[in-house]
This record gives C-alpha cells, sequence and structure tokens, in this order.
C-alpha cells in the first residue's frame, strides 16, 4: 500500500484484520475495507464499496503446517486453497466489471516460488500455490484481448509473520526459518509490485520470480556458517 501510494496511486487496504488496515490507510492517506477473500458474502460487500479500479493486488494466502501427506489434516488444507485459490477466483470474479472501466486494468497475484516446486513436509501449500500460478496463467490467456495485465509475483523467504502462522504461533521455530541469512521483506516485494504496475500500458510483466541472495531453491539455503536448509 505504502509503494503504490509512493508512485500516485489512491489506495484500499481491504483484509479480515481491518484495524491493521486502518492504520496503513490512515498513514498514506487511503481506504480500509474489512474482507475475507473466500467468503463470497464479504466479497461482494467490498465490490458494492468500489466505483472505480486500475489494480488489484492478491496478497491473501499463507501455509498451515509442514506435515507428510500420510499426517496432513483436512481442514489445514482446506483453508490453504480458500485463501490461496478460490480467493483470487472470488474477488477477481466480483471485480473484473470494474476493471474493465479501466484503462489500465492490472491483477496482480502475490504467488511463492512453491508454485514452481515442491518440497517434504510441504504438500498442501505448494498444491494451493500451483493451483494459484494456474490460475494466474489461464486469466492472462482470457484476458490479454481486453487489455488488462496480468502479473504473478513469486518470492521465496521473506520475513514476515508467513512462517509464524504457519507454525501456529511458535515463535522460535518461526525466527529459525531466517536466522542466518538477509530475507526478503514486504517492502521488496512491494517495490517490485509497484514497478510492475507502472510499467507502460504495452508492457505486462508476466512472472518474477524473487528470491534472497542466499536461497537457491526452496530448500536449499546458505546461512552464516555455512549451513544449508
Amino acid at each position: 500500500m505504502r509503494a503504490l501510494a509512493k508512485v500516485g496511486f489512491e489506495t484500499i487496504a481491504a483484509a479480515r484484520r481491518v484495524e491493521r488496515c486502518r492504520a496503513l490507510a490512515e498513514e498514506v492517506g487511503g481506504r480500509a475495507l474489512e474482507l475475507d477473500v473466500a467468503d463470497a458474502g464479504s466479497v461482494d460487500a467490498l465490490t458494492a464499496e468500489i466505483d472505480a479500479l486500475d489494480v488489484v493486488v492478491h496478497s491473501a494466502g499463507g501455509a498451515h503446517g509442514l506435515d507428510r501427506i500420510e499426517e496432513s489434516e483436512e481442514e489445514r488444507w482446506r483453508t490453504m486453497y480458500e485463501s490461496n485459490v478460490l480467493g483470487v477466483m472470488l474477488v477477481t470474479k466480483a471485480l473484473l466489471p470494474v476493471l474493465r472501466r479501466s484503462e489500465r486494468g492490472h491483477i496482480v497475484v502475490i504467488g511463492s516460488i512453491a508454485g514452481a516446486e515442491v518440497y517434504e513436509g510441504g504438500a498442501g501449500y505448494t498444491a494451493a500455490k500451483h493451483a494459484a500460478n494456474a490460475l494466474t496463467r489461464t486469466l492472462r490467456l482470457e484476458l490479454h484481448s481486453e487489455g488488462i495485465r496480468v502479473t504473478e509475483i513469486a518470492p521465496g523467504l521473506v520475513e514476515t509473520e508467513f512462517s509464524l502462522v504457519r507454525f501456529g504461533g511458535d515463535a522460535e521455530r518461526a525466527a529459525g526459518v531466517y536466522r542466518g541469512l538477509d530475507a526478503l521483506t514486504a517492502e521488496d516485494v512491494a517495490e517490485i509490485i509497484a514497478f510492475a504496475v507502472t510499467r507502460p500500458p504495452h508492457v505486462d510483466i508476466d512472472y518474477v520470480a524473487v528470491k534472497p541472495t542466499a536461497q537457491a531453491s526452496a530448500t536449499v539455503v546458505h546461512r552464516v556458517g555455512g549451513e544449508e536448509l
């Protein structure tokens, strides 16, 4: 939101934790709305509040657990699919009529390198991110003739609350994910979003994978002392 406001966009932040959105909106002069991307009624309520729109950034998602398939919990998988995949479909479907009225409509999906890789214990999350990647590529095919741009940005390790959520609030375990390396920050990813959506209308940045310099893949990470994840 800060990065988009900085390059001249009027911004709307929407999430379930609307109090965080309000604080950010006050900082940058934007708006804050409550939204549960997996709830069709909530999505419809959001849409009713928006008259004009140029860019939609899908940033909802998250992983839950690091369980082998044989030990997986169905509800965790369902939650990951709803936030990472179903939410993108519902919000895109609802906001497309508004985007079509724009002369520079652009859909940005925050994916993950997990949309192109797999790793042990990550089947639920990687399956959801693979689906999000397929959805995004399909949108590109379906919307290119309308001049609506579609971009997926696929980060590696970004030091946010991602691991804290994945490990059920275990702060020590979450911190270990980023220990010994300079992970990406949310600001790093936001700057890439801002760059993508400010290109000339004839330029569509389809896909960007971005990782910390110390990360070669989802599971190969160089840490201080030479330790590999």
